[in-house]
């Protein structure tokens, strides 16, 4: 096994690589007379414009998100101000009831792996900034690749992860094409069937139409690029000019290329904390109504990451725009309903108590046995990740055993279900289900063969027995809800898979 380390980020060393990254011809083609889509001043005028709640019309509003269409910007803003506790109850159940309706009780689990730390990037919010001297460097070879994947799947469990990938040309496209090939190459024998990942997303900087081709290619999921934040001014601030990432527009037309070169499912995101929250959510739900607009798709999940502490970044700890627990809870319950047919995410960077919280609001993607440190998954250092001086800091460093027993007992399965992408369910296709609510039929069958498959191969005692009565209750629930000839080739599903079979799906 090899990795190259070095003590500080050699950025410099291929100055053609960075100049040639952005294409101003792959910006402007998608603008409205040299205009981008996030217009700050007709954001803040909706912002001031429903400061003052009318209960009323927040009922109504809440009345039109049931049926499952993305609200207005002036809808999202009247929400975003709700502070009346007899309102806000009123939104928090009626985002459970929009999250049952698409997604049904299901949740997915994953883990981020991080491919290093190299980055040419110099946010001031990151512990991979290009100026932090303090972190190791680190890219991944293929061999630590394998034997991540040999643990993520192998032993612990999962079926998806997320492939993250630094701004730097080790980094660059040919590497994450053979590292995604890698991933998928993995079959480790398990307790009755085998462990393999069966879906990579990839969190990663902006690309170029015909690199993000070689993505679609090489059979990714959903690309993930956030926006960091949506208003230019604080954009500025963090992601120094000259930079990469300072470019606000490159980075903002990330999703509308990806589409472009065949990607079925894109990821958007705000990191929380960098400017004012209700800014934020705006900027999400104008993101996404210009992609439904120009794409007949809306992104397929949205997260709102929370600004935290990290090794050597002068803006992670204080900007004045700190978000309480209270405040991202509204983010969450204003997302679910305003972006109804959209997954969303809440990642371990926040506690288990939150993220507990979040599950009741309409969450419907979390990650579990995270690590964030370059190879930390097959080290035996359990200092790794802060020898290394990680990005940021972990909230919820639960294994994924316990947060499916813990799920369990909330009444949640776990789905670990990837049959859409090799059906055509994506895309176009996937949202028109979400928003019939046939999606939800389809993967709660699913849902009942994967989580079989994960009780049998690596559930501990304990949460065998919390996920037994509850995949019998969700045999039940399939039963009232399909024909019963449906039901009937569940159930033959069902016991291929109790005796070894894996993989079936609908």
């Amino acid at each position: 096994m090899t990795s190259e380390t070095q003590p500080t980020c050699n950025c410099d060393s291929k100055p053609s690589w960075i100049k040639d990254r952005i294409r101003p011809d792959e910006i402007s083609r998608y603008m409205d007379g040299g205009a981008d889509f996030i217009p700050d001043a007709e954001i803040h005028e909706k912002l001031k414009r429903n400061a003052v709640t009318d209960p009323g019309r927040i009922r109504a509003i809440l009345d039109k998100s049931l049926a499952i269409e993305t609200l207005s910007p002036d809808e999202t803003a009247a929400l975003l101000w709700v502070n009346d506790p007899e309102l806000l109850g009123l939104m928090r159940q009626r985002a459970l009831e929009v999250k049952k309706k698409v997604y049904d009780n299901r949740i997915v689990t994953f883990a981020p792996l991080y491919m290093g730390n190299r980055c040419v990037n110099n946010c001031l919010y990151c512990g991979f900034r290009r100026d932090n001297k303090d972190a190791i460097r680190r890219v991944l070879s293929t061999d630590e690749i394998r034997q991540e994947t040999q643990i993520l799947a192998g032993k612990i469990g999962h079926k998806r992860l997320i492939a993250v990938y630094g701004e730097h040309p080790e980094t660059g496209v040919d590497y994450m094409v053979n590292s995604i090939r890698t991933i998928y190459s993995v079959r480790e024998k398990v307790r009755v069937g085998w462990g393999n990942i069966r879906r990579v997303n990839v969190n990663a900087a902006p690309m170029p139409v015909d690199e993000l081709k070689l993505l679609k290619d090489v059979g990714i999921g959903t690309y993930q690029v956030f926006q960091e934040t949506y208003h230019k001014e604080a954009y500025a601030k963090a992601h120094p000019a000259g930079t990469l990432k300072g470019d606000y527009r490159w980075r903002l037309y990330s999703m509308h290329r990806a589409l472009e070169a065949g990607i079925d499912d894109v990821g958007i995101g705000a990191l929380f904390g960098l400017y004012d929250w209700r800014f934020e959510v705006m900027g999400l739900q104008y993101h996404a109504l210009e992609l439904e607009k120009r794409f007949n798709v809306g992104p397929h999940t949205v997260s709102f990451p929370r600004l935290e502490p990290a090794s050597n970044a002068p803006m992670a700890d204080k900007t004045g725009y700190e978000v309480s627990d209270d405040e991202l809870k509204h983010i969450i319950t204003v997302i679910r309903l305003s972006i109804p047919h959209a997954g969303m995410i809440l990642t371990a960077r926040e506690n288990p108590d939150l993220r507990r919280d979040a599950i009741r609001l309409g969450l419907t993607q979390t990650d579990a046995s995270t690590q964030i440190g370059i190879g930390a998954y097959s080290s035996a250092d359990p200092d790794l990740q802060e020898k290394e001086k990680q990005q940021f800091i972990l909230g919820d460093t639960r294994s994924l055993d316990e947060v499916i027993r813990e799920l369990a007992t909330m009444g949640y399965i776990t789905s670990f279900c990837t049959a859409g992408y090799r059906c055509g369910r994506t895309g176009e296709c996937i949202m028109d289900l979400l928003k019939s609510g046939a999606e939800g039929k389809f993967c709660k069958l699913n849902a009942v063969l994967t989580f079989r498959e994960w009780l049998d191969d690596f559930a501990s005692d304990a949460t065998r027995a919390a996920g037994e009565p509850l995949i019998e209750r969700e045999l039940q629930d399939t039963r009232n809800k399909i024909t019963p000839a449906a039901f009937d080739k569940l159930m033959e599903y069902y016991r291929r898979t109790a005796a070894g079979e894996r993989d079936l799906y609908f």
